[in-house]
């Protein structure tokens, strides 16, 4: 989560680059499959002459909507943007053009464009119009927003973000009860509404989320951003479910708007019949197989999680969250699908009741997956825990 309030001792520079951050991040949910940008122009004196934000319906790149906002007062001027200007025909031509075409003076840029197609060039082209060039105000920030677009840029694949809510002692709900007549059960809240909420920021952020089956029938949630805030495509509600087991009574499903991907193994016609007269996608993948090494996923009788992700991909989705079960989670990271984690823990312990993960385990403390770039986060009584298994810009 980055830091988004106004640093006290801030430089000029950073300070520009937090307004540019800030325009960036209205296109959450709006700019994707492209990634978040926005753009300051400023005078000598650091007055701001035009600024601007892409989303993927307003066509405009971010620094061309300043420019034109900005007119002829850009001559001279100072662009701050997060991601560096494109250089190559898109459905845009290159923003850098433009910029050289508008008499920019500087332009200090956040970070280099993951996009191999850019990748440095358009700075370069800047540099050769003896434009002054910075880099590298405020990367860290610039780099965490776009992620998700520079893990699918680069590999055709979404960002995978692992994420549970549970226990101090690792326990994602209660044991089962005797009780339970096999329908869904109230849900048993364990993080706190501050928590949850954020859980909601995270959910805006991304453009799929995924479960399997067995959490739909136990749970019958919805799986809806409910933040309020725009988005321009409709959160992909993602089921792993082998045998077409998803209930037509469940919510997903009687909710369902073109806006719900069933992967299954096994598509007996009449029941994937049934689903999609529902407004249901179902596609079918090979059913997973044991997980290297010789462990024995208990995905065995699930969908192949790889071939999951990567249709996913083929759909330019930048970023998936995984809300799965006990099996799902583990399956996820026996599959070596998943890039990042966000655990919310709070401040209880269970004993008993039913672990994070459920499989056959890592057989050895070195094999286990290990994270890098921690981040702690408070969230009332609760914190989350942030991190990744792999580098979205190099792995």
């Amino acid at each position: 989560m980055p830091d988004r309030a106004m640093r006290i001792n801030a430089s000029p520079d950073e300070r520009c680059m937090s307004h540019a951050l800030a325009l960036a991040r209205k296109g959450i949910a709006l700019a994707a499959p492209n990634p978040r940008v926005g753009a300051v122009l400023v005078d000598a004196s650091g007055e701001v002459l035009g600024e601007g934000f892409h989303t993927y319906d307003g066509i405009k790149h971010a620094e061309v909507l300043a420019l034109e906002q900005a007119g002829a007062a850009a001559r001279g001027a100072t662009l701050y943007i997060n991601l560096e200007p494109c250089s190559h025909q898109g459905r845009t031509g290159p923003c850098a053009e433009a910029v050289i075409a508008a008499g920019v003076r500087k332009v200090v840029c956040a970070m280099r464009d993951p996009n191999p197609l850019v990748s440095g060039a358009g700075l370069e082209k800047l540099r050769a119009a003896e434009i002054e060039v910075a880099e590298g105000v405020l990367g860290a920030e610039a780099r965490k927003l776009n992620e998700g677009f520079a893990k699918r840029i680069r590999t055709n694949l979404p960002l995978v973000t692992l994420k549970a809510a549970m226990t101090l002692d690792g326990k994602i709900a209660p044991p089962p009860t005797d009780s339970n007549d096999g329908g869904p059960t109230q849900p048993t809240w364990i993080t706190s509404e501050i928590a949850r909420a954020h859980v909601q920021e995270l959910r805006h952020g991304a453009d799929a989320i995924l479960i399997g089956v067995g959490t739909v029938v136990s749970d019958n949630p919805l799986l809806t951003d409910r933040t309020g805030l725009p988005r321009r495509r409709p959160l992909l509600r993602v089921v792993l479910d082998s045998q077409l087991r998803l209930p037509l009574d469940s919510r997903l499903v009687k909710t369902a708007q073109q806006d719900v991907l069933v992967f299954c193994s096994f598509a007996e016609e009449k029941k994937r019949a049934a689903l999609e007269e529902r407004g249901i996608q179902v596609e079918q993948v090979p059913l997973a197989k044991g997980e290297p090494g010789g462990m024995l996923s208990v995905a065995g009788g699930r969908p192949n999680l790889r071939a999951v992700v990567q249709r996913l991909g083929a759909r330019d989705l930048n970023n998936l969250i995984i809300e799965g079960g006990a099996a799902v989670n583990w399956a996820a990271l026996a599959s070596g699908i998943v890039d990042k984690v966000f655990f919310y823990y709070a401040p209880k312990i269970l004993g008993g009741g039913i672990p994070f993960a459920l499989g056959a385990g890592f057989q050895n403390m070195d094999d286990a997956a290990y994270l890098r770039g921690l981040e702690l986060h408070r969230l009332g009584e609760d914190f989350a825990v942030e991190g990744y298994l792999r580098d979205p810009y190099r792995d």
